[in-house]
């Protein structure tokens, strides 16, 4: 790699790591994993980072390397631990804790989404990407986006620990 484009690569890390390990935890659930995940999709970027500095949206690129190292993981072997529901540390009642309890409630009810379910609702509602967008990400059509949408939204609708929650513009947070 010339050293134009080696600068490039790295000055894209430093703009997007967070945001994509931010992503990476949503699509797993868990913050090693996720990192794990962030760093060998970055990895196979930066072999083929002049075909991704090509790409319209760089970004978008990088994002749909993640969301397919995500789903290899579980291709190539079976993922030995489970991901539970409720997070093994309970956070106390007070009021400055409610932020957390609800994203812990919100991240163990993604935890029990089917990946592809999941890779959607993340792509769709935690990064806010239009349904035309989700599905260039994760190579399927609008349709499949939209019904994978909807089965996913159903099934957190029904996660005991996301009932207690106020939807937002209601006097809770988000």
């Amino acid at each position: 790699m010339q050293a134009e484009q080696e600068a490039q690569f790295q000055e894209f890390v430093r703009a997007r790591w967070s945001h994509l390990v931010r992503t990476a935890y949503l699509l797993t659930g868990d913050a090693h994993h996720a990192e794990d995940l962030t760093q060998t999709a970055l990895a196979k970027a930066y072999r083929s980072w002049r075909r991704v500095v090509r790409a319209d949206n760089p970004e978008a690129y990088v994002r749909r390397m993640l969301v397919s190292c995500n789903s290899d993981r579980f291709r190539k072997r079976r993922v030995s631990e489970a991901l539970t529901a409720v997070p093994p540390e309970v956070v106390g009642g007070d009021q400055g804790y409610t932020e957390v309890d609800e994203r812990s409630a919100l991240f163990g009810a993604l935890a029990q989404l089917p990946p592809r379910q999941r890779a959607v609702v993340v792509m769709r509602y935690w990064e806010d990407l239009s349904e035309a967008e989700v599905a260039e990400v994760l190579g399927c059509s609008a349709g499949t986006v939209k019904s994978q949408a909807s089965k996913g939204l159903a099934k957190l609708r029904t996660y005991p620990g996301l009932a207690r929650m106020t939807p937002a513009g209601q006097g809770g947070s988000r």
